[in-house]
């Protein structure tokens, strides 16, 4: 008998948790896809070894004994089209530590926070089967570099999960028109490396600018399972924003980088693209550790790469992401 499956049938949903690992399985609607790429799905057993003792030589079973699903997917980072409507993929953000500000009319904004985490729960679909796990928080990076589609790299963890035939829709039943067509980050739609720059109602301002390849910034959450009888969780531990960023420097811009950067002085970087309203995309990071600066050759030409760390000023600012 020959049975043929597809990996390209592949479909994500998401729902955000009313109360953490209590969302029903029931209701599910064709709004709850994430438009993805790039997806991969495992489940994690671990297992506890039966260790018998017996007259002759030979193993004995692993018990399963805690599960959880880890899912990574990209999502492209477009803004909704509508200035102040949250984009589609805002329900991910927040279930990986960050909150969502809706200014009516004008733009929405994303900030790290410290507790009270969102969750969702997920189900991963493909070509007849459906896996689901509840109580599901992760981790974001953001991938913006030039001439390439910006996208968000997520990874998830989430507990409680089963397996089942079937899709949770009928191939027609799945609505992606929430999720809009990215651009191309090109030299014509985004902005250089905006260094030493701050905000104003939520566009970038002042500042030195500098050609680049674009930026990363990785939210660096640190998941841990948590094993407990009646608490089982998927908890955010820790949170150590980082990024990258390669840019042009003539060679005085170089000397004083890196007095700057022997001196451990800190600057604020910024970066935008997207040029009409409710397509505007900006990360912000206002006090930012330049580390291990490195020439780097492309074509022919002498480029600079330094590593970012992202610090908070007040307390979970390190990195503000606004659509507008």
């Amino acid at each position: 008998m020959s049975i043929v499956r597809y990996t390209r049938k592949t479909a994500v949903l998401a729902r955000l948790e009313s109360a953490y690992g209590a969302e029903p399985e029931e209701n599910w609607t064709s709004s709850d896809v994430v438009l993805v790429r790039n997806a991969t799905f495992r489940i994690a057993r671990d297992t506890e070894p039966r260790e018998l003792l017996r007259p002759y030589l030979g193993g004995s079973e692993h018990m399963v004994a805690a599960r959880r699903s880890e899912l990574e997917f990209e999502v492209e980072f477009a803004a909704s089209g509508v200035a102040g409507t949250p984009p589609a993929w805002g329900r991910l953000l927040r279930a990986c530590g960050m909150s969502e500000t809706i200014v009516a009319g004008s733009r929405v904004e994303y900030l790290p926070v410290s507790g009270g985490f969102e969750s969702l729960t997920l189900r991963f679909n493909v070509d007849g089967m459906r896996y689901a796990s509840r109580g599901a928080r992760g981790s974001a990076k953001f991938l913006c570099n030039a001439y390439k589609i910006p996208v968000i790299q997520f990874k998830f963890w989430g507990f409680d999960t089963w397996a089942a035939e079937g899709n949770s829709f009928s191939t027609t039943g799945y609505n992606y028109a929430a999720w809009q067509r990215p651009e191309v980050i090109s030299d014509s739609n985004s902005g250089d490396i905006r260094l030493g720059g701050g905000l104003v109602g939520g566009a970038p301002s002042g500042g030195t600018l500098l050609p680049s390849q674009g930026l990363e910034v990785d939210l660096s959450n640190k998941l841990s399972h948590i094993k407990m009888l009646g608490g089982e969780a998927v908890d955010i531990v820790e949170r150590d924003v980082m990024g990258k960023m390669t840019v042009a420097l003539s060679p005085a811009d170089e000397v004083a980088w890196r007095s700057e950067i022997n001196a451990n002085a800190l600057t604020s970087v910024g970066f935008n693209f997207g040029t009409a309203t409710g397509r505007r995309v900006h990360l912000h990071a206002p006090s930012v550790q330049r580390v291990d600066p490195q020439m780097r050759d492309y074509e022919g030409r002498a480029l600079m790469e330094t590593e970012l760390r992202c610090l908070p000023v007040e307390g979970n600012d390190e990195l503000r992401v606004i659509v507008r």
